[in-house]
């Protein structure tokens, strides 16, 4: 049994994150995404074959020709033509079925063995909103077609990426889209001309990680899986740690921290004196911490070593957040925020949002970032600065 994970993409809707790493290499709750489908297919396949493009060497780099069991073969997509046009890069290395997967998306075991029962299957999840997503039409009981946001409701049945094939979509011909692109959607309606194609609902997980702030619902989720308290570094006295928490190997939690899990700190950290991580906080390795965070991500070699509040952000890498820096993530009319995604407002669904900062960053001291903006790597703000707009 071989998978074929999709990792090609420039995924500029993810920006400021992934203008300097692909997607799949963003860590959440202390693992890059894509190993955690990795893990997913431990003991289910003995190939997996990763369609690369953008920054490729960085991904062969991070997990090499081997993970556990599982052998890793890379193929690229050189040209970014859409996702069939991705999965035919790995047409001559197919030996018969295989099972295909975003790279950036997160999929459970129960889901992948269940579809794997079948010939031909599509994992699908039920949405409340069909018009943002691929929609699987079902007509007797099986797959019929996969329909790109349609404008007329037809489901609200939301193709997850998850699909098992075997070497016969290769006989199909993709044409190309209105966007210039061969869609993977499109094998569906003449696979099923000819063929069975079963539908699996996700009974375990699905999170796509379309946006920066995806993050943060992928971080709850994984944190939320956490039991207990694994305490690895050193703790100095009159420090409080309620619920499940990890503290990596070198860390140090100095006196006056509080902490209420679920929160995951990696290696070699300083965390405090009296800094307050509250529930859904990640925080990478080598950071230096004495702010108040909460439902945040901070990824590797950042420091906020200050008094600020960090509240529903995803911070990049090499970040220094001065003293007095403020994300703030609610709005007065208690509305969802809105963003904007490459040049069009986009609707985040969520109530509490603070800031997306990429790697690098430098905040001057009381910097004051509104709700929802983005600070693109190796922006500066000035001491004061109030970031209305993104600073891209």
């Amino acid at each position: 049994m071989q998978a074929v994970i999709l990792a090609a993409g420039k995924s500029t809707r993810a920006h400021p994150l992934t203008l300097n790493r692909p997607k799949p290499l963003l860590k959440i709750a202390g693992k890059p995404i894509l190993q955690y489908n990795l893990e997913q297919l431990e003991g289910l396949v003995d190939e997996v074959i990763i369609v690369v493009g953008y920054l490729k060497e960085m991904v062969e780099g991070c997990f090499g020709n081997r993970f556990n069991g599982l052998k890793i073969v890379y193929v690229d997509q050189d040209e970014q033509l859409g996702t069939g046009h991705a999965i035919l890069q790995a047409k001559e290395l197919i030996k018969d079925k295989f099972v295909v997967l975003n790279g950036d998306d997160l999929y459970s075991r129960e889901d992948i063995e269940a579809c794997l029962k079948h010939r031909y299957c599509v994992l699908a999840q039920e949405v409340e909103n069909p018009v943002h997503f691929g929609i699987v039409v079902v007509e007797n009981g099986f797959v019929k077609d996969v329909v790109e946001k349609p404008k007329e409701f037809v489901s609200n049945l939301a193709a997850t990426g998850l699909y098992v094939f075997d070497k016969k979509v290769f006989d199909i011909e993709l044409k190309k889209t209105a966007r210039n692109e061969y869609e993977r959607n499109d094998f569906i309606p003449e696979l099923a001309k000819t063929e069975k194609v079963y539908l699996e609902k996700v009974k375990g997980c699905w999170i796509p990680i379309t946006y920066p702030w995806s993050m943060l619902q992928a971080n709850e989720y994984l944190l939320g899986k956490m039991n207990g308290q694994e305490i690895k570094g050193e703790m100095e006295e009159n420090v409080t740690i309620k619920g499940p928490v990890y503290i990596g190997e070198g860390t140090v939690v100095k006196a006056g921290t509080y902490i209420e899990g679920p929160v995951y700190i990696g290696k070699n950290c300083v965390i405090g004196p009296g800094a307050y991580l509250r529930p859904n906080t990640t925080i990478g390795n080598n950071c230096r911490i004495r702010a108040e965070v909460v439902d945040s991500i901070i990824m590797d070699n950042t420091t906020a070593k200050h008094f600020s509040y960090l509240g529903y952000s995803v911070i990049g890498e090499n970040v220094n957040i001065a003293a007095g820096t403020i994300t703030a993530d609610y709005r007065h009319d208690g509305q969802t925020h809105m963003t904007v995604v490459k040049g069009e407002k986009v609707d985040t669904e969520r109530k509490k949002l603070g800031a997306m900062i990429g790697d690098n960053v430098h905040t001057g001291i009381n910097t004051i970032i509104y709700p929802g903006r983005k600070i693109w790597v190796e922006r500066h703000t000035l001491p004061g600065q109030v970031v209305k707009e993104d600073l891209i």
